[in-house]
């Protein structure tokens, strides 16, 4: 029977993740970096990377899904078993490489020791939305926002930069970087005086993956708490790729969309 192990970072997508995969998986959390997943979790270091691997495959794990915030750790030498520093330049390599890279290391590993890696969408399928509008209505004005948000995200993602960009009335308002969509959106709000006309040029939120990304692992996500910043920003709505982000409490999250008048647009590619 397969069992399923859920690295879990920061967040609300992890737990949502658990109550979706029942009762019997292995919760593993990084050293130092709890999640929000209300059960007993397997602790682990990068530096005894093997040994974690191993136990998993003792635990009886086959399948892993990766999901949360997580912080890149700072290494000690001295903790580093014999197997595992034989890891290191790869490890090393990984880490100094953007996120992108990072991740793809860990997918390659996990891998060879036969885990089978799958999405957050593997295991709730209605967290990744299809194309279609969830709530309000999407103007032309958005859909040529949209448009060039859309172009502005891939330009960051090949880049191995943000996932999001914040557009209004065909110029860019905010970028997203290391600090995030909330902190991207609250740059927004402050600045919305340099738009020409404020308070008609709305604009909106876009986020997708980067070009090339492994959507098994880092998609964007959105969630109630994203819409009500939006709605602080003064955005007339959210837009992402279709099949592209992980949308967290949907029902909240449409919900509250439609209080504050926002529109939700899962856009086709």
């Amino acid at each position: 029977m397969s069992r399923t192990a859920l690295i879990a970072g920061a967040g609300a997508l992890p737990r949502l993740l658990a109550e979706g995969l029942g009762p019997d998986f292995l919760l593993a959390e990084l050293e130092g970096q709890p999640s929000e997943v209300p059960c007993e979790a397997l602790r682990f270091r990068f530096e005894r990377l093997v040994p974690f691997l191993d136990h998993l495959l003792a635990e009886g794990v086959d399948r892993v899904v990766m999901a949360g915030a997580m912080r890149r750790p700072r290494l000690d030498p001295e903790l580093f078993d014999a197997r595992t520093a034989a890891l290191v330049p790869r490890l090393l390599g990984a880490m100094q490489g953007g996120d992108d890279a990072a991740l793809r290391t860990m997918i390659m590993l996990f891998e060879e020791w036969g885990f089978e890696v799958v999405g957050p969408d593997s295991i709730v399928p209605q967290m990744v939305p299809g194309e279609g509008v969830l709530a309000g209505t999407v103007t032309p004005k958005d859909a040529a926002d949209a448009e060039y948000a859309a172009r502005i995200v891939a330009a960051l993602g090949s880049e191995d930069l943000g996932q999001g960009a914040v557009v209004a009335a065909g110029l860019c308002l905010a970028l997203e970087s290391l600090p995030g969509t909330d902190a991207m959106l609250e740059f927004a709000r402050q600045h919305r005086g340099v738009l020409a006309e404020p308070t008609r040029a709305r604009g909106l939120l876009y986020k997708a993956p980067k070009p090339g990304q492994d959507r098994r692992v880092d998609l964007p996500a959105i969630g109630p708490e994203t819409v009500a910043r939006a709605a602080k920003a003064g955005l007339a709505g959210i837009a992402w790729e279709a099949g592209g982000l992980i949308l967290l409490d949907r029902t909240a999250t449409v919900a509250s969309a439609e209080a504050s008048g926002l529109f939700l647009w899962s856009r086709a590619p």
